[in-house]
């Protein structure tokens, strides 16, 4: 009987499970067997191998003090030594590093979906107390005196990239050698393939916990023939291994007779044999190799292999049906094909498989409906099912039937962003054992009562997200006074109406309820005094985008809080007090009125992002801000704020978002701000500001988005605001005081998508070079949280983050800029809003304007421009406004396409030698040419229609003509009463004339009188 010195604790066997959680593979466990830690103290270790063991810890760095018990005469008393109860000699040696990352693994899954700040934080402390709890150093060869090893774990330590010791190879007793995550790189020495009696063998390093942690080296493996020196070997995981220098993968490991388990995740290999001879799989009973590049089918041989409990092919480019031969694999019990290619139906012969425990079929191409499948199961004596993921493929639908009630021992059901639809069964209340369901990202509809939860007493994560944009509606209605059968740690009911609109009473009693998300439920309610009281664990509160009303209650510490969010409300009243340990608050889009705190760095230290846009916010914005040293987003656009900027800023050295538009700030910005040099978005616009621009804002380097618009900056643009930003996307100065030249410099900024320098007195000409700044520019912006202004199409529009990155945006207008357009212009495909309106441009527009095939928006009007407006312009099918008025065009107006739908003339106005539709003035050659049609009939008959009517014209010019003035030339009487009549008018008017002269002579004769 083996003794041994170091007890397994759950963490470290978690990760040795750490892949299967993830990709839904098992590990070979029978050989990790907790063995007694006690021994007879009448016996010692024999001197050679203390002296081994010393000579080994030697060459080891320990920066925890580990092996600090490796001291006195008996090593079979040391932690991580195991020695034979009889013989005394040591087989034993375990020195897995314990540093339970499980904690890592858990919390990371909450930070994930909440907040990457609060993970990056969480991720820094994790990686300074992994790396001091990690073994290091060098392997010593005094290894080889350990003549009777038969186990050495040196997994989850730091060897720093170091090779694979040969050494190991001759260790000649080895039955299990773990170096998984210790950090080794280079090629797998072959000399390994010594060890015959080696029956476990673990190299992997592909562990995204550890991954998280500290950076993985690769190792690799250049060939495989070593593995037929292991006739006895039963598990082999080589995750991560590069294996792309291997030919015939599968044919080297068909050499290992005894395999009971194979992982190969993420090893690179390319292809999967359709036939494999001969065939030595008979006692193989998981085959791990995700992450891989198959690229084909799945082959038919995986079939036959009746001994598989395991399957998992998750993200290995396969494609084509799913083997209906696996449903008759009666000892299958975990199947994982996600993320591949695999269309048709979930095989009818998966009904079969009452033994399945676990089937995931993510992000894949299976269409039709889970109903047979379901039926077919629920039919089982006992059902063994205990997760069905299908999350994230979108073609597999239906209703839900309701014999998912027959599926006794279900824990997982996740079925996110599906085309699921209908009502949600109430035989889902069944499920006595069910822990997890997550429905999100379907069109539910229907109603949700007490009986869909009845016997749902393990129920812990509940997540039931609809889309905004849905027309189908999802209502819980449950009594006011229910009592769930459940503690729930987990809630995400977005988009699910509440049924009476009052807050739900049934949340008082989830007090292990750690993240909740209760986003746009109609509740139009007062918060509950004594919610957070009764939800002491929540570290995630968002209630937004409801009707929630009155005031916020007192808020009590909670511990483990740290992101409170309120936002889009009826909430009023001043700002609430929160615990001092909340890391983001968003309380935009209320009434809250009031002033801010001015000890905000007491009461909220660890401040990372704060928003409060959109409020009644008053007076001057705190002091204490500026020594909030964790802050990375501040934003107070659109409250009442007045005063000055305040003068400290220097301890911000993290902030990278400042919004402190729309609102009344004057002054100058504050030399101060100078230690701003993370900013990456800076938005002051709409306030009072003045003077210069900050000659220090060149230091901003990473600034992305700089909006100063709507306040009295002045002077000249400065050459470095091209020179010294690289990284700028959106530059806004628009409605200030600036004037002279636009700096050629301007044309530097090769990130650019947005330009605005509307309303201000900027002269001279557009640089020519101006067209080149958006050409060839594919990046996408980085992430901003804030929204920001845009004009387009003649208004304001507030853009948030996922749109503004997609549009490009040139407004000039309202300056004194003179000369031409410039040509290159044509040259930004993307560009869609251009705005050069009421400015002193001449010339012609560019001929090639309908290069810009994405323009949506062109205003040139109020300028000096001349010539026709080029044909090319009828081809910009996404044009929904023009305004090309008062100017000097001329010519016929194109039409066609786009511009047929833009039928105003209001358009055109003020180039009096344009015509043309929509204009009421018509082209000379419409006048003159004859209508010219393809229709050989309709021509014809418009011909004789034409020469009719010239014909009826010449014919009535001379009727009239004859009629009065020949009857005039030829009869006398007539030709001299005529005349006559015109003489008795003209002497009428004359006296009435002489007449009117007299009277007004007489009048002011006697007003001088």
């Amino acid at each position: 009987m083996v003794s041994n010195m170091h007890i397994f604790t759950s963490s470290t066997v978690h990760l040795i499970l750490i892949f299967s959680s993830l990709l839904g593979t098992t590990s070979y466990l029978q050989l990790i067997k907790p063995v007694s830690c006690m021994k007879s103290s009448i016996f010692r270790c024999s001197e050679v191998e203390r002296e081994a063991l010393l000579g080994f810890k030697d060459a080891l760095i320990d920066p925890s003090g580990r092996l600090s018990s490796w001291v006195g005469e008996d090593c079979c008393t040391w932690i991580g030594v195991g020695c034979n109860n009889i013989t005394q000699n040591v087989v034993k040696l375990d020195l897995r590093n314990p540093f339970p990352l499980s904690e890592f693994d858990s919390f990371s899954e909450e930070i994930w979906i909440a907040n990457t700040d609060e993970l990056e934080y969480h991720r820094s402390e994790i990686a300074k107390a992994y790396a001091k709890s990690c073994l290091g150093g060098k392997i010593s060869h005094s290894l080889l005196n350990l003549k009777h090893l038969s186990y050495l774990d040196l997994s989850l330590n730091n060897f720093s990239g170091s090779s694979i010791p040969k050494v190991l190879g001759s260790i000649e007793s080895l039955r299990y050698l773990n170096l998984s995550f210790s950090l080794f790189a280079g090629v797998v020495p072959p000399q390994l393939g010594n060890l015959s009696r080696l029956q476990y063998l673990d190299l992997n390093s592909l562990s995204f916990v550890i991954s998280r942690v500290v950076f993985v080296p690769r190792l690799e493996v250049k060939s495989l023939l070593w593995l037929a020196g292991f006739p006895s070997l039963r598990y082999l995981n080589l995750g991560d291994v590069n294996l792309t220098k291997v030919t015939n993968w599968l044919g080297a490991v068909n050499m290992l007779p005894s395999l009971v388990e194979l992982h190969l995740p993420g090893c690179e290999l390319v292809g999967l044999p359709h036939s494999i001879s001969p065939f030595n799989f008979s006692l193989l009973s998981v085959l791990d190799l995700p992450l891989n590049n198959f690229n084909s089918t799945i082959p038919p041989w995986l079939s036959n292999l009746s001994s598989l409990s395991t399957i998992n092919l998750a993200s290995c480019s396969l494609r084509g049906a799913i083997p209906v031969g696996w449903g008759y694999l009666d000892n299958l019990r975990i199947l994982n094909l996600g993320l591949n290619n695999l269309i048709g139906k979930i095989p009818s012969s998966f009904s079969n498989l009452c033994n399945l425990q676990n089937l995931k079929l993510p992000f894949t191409t299976i269409s039709g409906e889970i109903t047979e499948f379901v039926d077919g199961l629920s039919q089982c004596s006992n059902s063994s099912l205990e997760h069905l993921v299908l999350s994230y493929s979108t073609l597999l639908g239906g209703n839900l039937p309701y014999s998912f009630g027959g599926l006794k021992n279900l824990k997982t059901i996740e079925f996110i962003d599906c085309s699921f639809r209908g009502p949600i069964p109430d035989s889902i209340g069944k499920l006595s054992m069910l822990v997890s369901l997550q429905l999100s990202g379907n069109s539910w509809d229907g109603v949700l009562t007490e009986a869909h939860f009845q016997n749902l007493t393990r129920l812990k994560y509940l997540g039931l997200t609809m889309e905004f944009s849905t027309n189908q509606t999802l209502v819980l209605d449950v009594k006011h006074d229910w009592v769930p059968p459940f503690k729930l740690t987990n809630i995400e009911l977005v988009n699910v109406r509440i049924g009476n609109s009052e807050f739900p009473a049934w949340l008082k009693t989830q007090n292990e309820l750690k993240f909740l998300e209760l986003v746009n439920a109609g509740i139009s309610d007062t918060i509950p005094l004594g919610l957070w009281k009764s939800c002491p664990n929540v570290s995630y509160w968002s209630l937004s985008g409801n009707k929630l009303r009155g005031q916020v209650p007192y808020f009590q510490f909670h511990p483990s809080a740290y992101l409170f969010d309120l936002s889009s409300n009826n909430l009023e009243g001043p700002l609430p007090l929160f615990p001092g340990n909340l890391r983001s608050i968003y309380l935009n889009n209320n009434m809250f009125s009031g002033l801010i705190p001015k000890n905000m760095v007491e009461l909220l230290p660890k401040l990372s992002l704060l928003d409060l846009f959109s409020n009644s916010i008053t007076g001057r914005i705190p002091h204490s801000l500026g020594m909030l040293q964790e802050l990375r987003i501040l934003i107070l656009r659109n409250n009442s704020l007045y005063g000055e900027l305040p003068h400290y800023w220097k301890d911000l050295q993290q902030l990278e978002l400042l919004d402190l538009s729309e609102n009344n700030i004057s002054g100058n910005v504050p030399s101060s701000m100078q230690h701003l040099n993370t900013l990456r978005h800076l938005s002051l616009r709409q306030n009072h500001l003045g003077g210069e621009l900050p000659s220090f804002f060149r230091n901003y380097r990473n600034m992305e988005s700089l909006d100063l618009g709507g306040n009295k900056f002045s002077g000249k643009l400065s050459a470095w605001i091209g020179e010294s930003l690289p990284s700028l996307v959106h530059l806004s100065l628009r409605s200030n005081l600036f004037h002279g030249d636009i700096p050629q410099q301007l044309c530097l900024l090769s990130h650019l998508h947005i330009l605005d320098l509307a309303h201000n007195d900027f002269s001279g000409a557009i640089p020519q070079c101006l067209g080149s700044f958006l050409i060839n520019n594919d990046e996408s912006w980085g992430s901003y949280y804030a929204q920001q202004l845009l004009v387009s199409k003649g208004r304001e529009y507030l853009y948030d983050s996922s749109i503004i990155h997609l549009l490009y945006s040139i407004d000039l207008s309202s300056n004194n800029l003179s000369g031409e357009i410039p040509e290159n212009l044509t040259s930004i495909s993307k560009l869609a809003i251009v705005n050069f309106s009421r400015n002193h441009l001449t010339g012609r527009i560019p001929e090639k304007i309908g290069n810009l095939h994405m323009l949506e928006s062109l205003d040139l009007s109020m300028n000096e421009l001349y010539g026709p407006i080029p044909e090319s312009l009828s081809s910009l099918t996404f044009l929904s406004h023009l305004n090309l008025s008062f100017n000097n065009l001329s010519g016929k107006i194109p039409s066609g396409n786009q511009l047929q739908t833009l039928n105003d003339s209001s358009i055109y106005e003020g180039n009096s030698l344009l015509c043309g539709p929509p204009l009421s003035t018509k082209c000379p050659e419409d006048e003159t040419k004859p209508r010219v049609t393809t229709n050989g009939g309709n021509q014809n008959r418009r011909g004789v229609e034409s020469f009719s009517f010239w014909i009826s014209m010449v014919a009535g010019f001379i009727v009239a003509f004859w009629g009065v003035c020949g009857t005039l030339i030829i009869k006398t009487s007539w030709r001299q009463a005529y005349f006559r009549s015109f003489d008795n008018l003209k002497d009428k008017i004359a006296v009435f004339v002489m007449v009117k002269i007299v009277c007004l002579l007489r009048k002011v004769e006697s007003e001088r009188n």
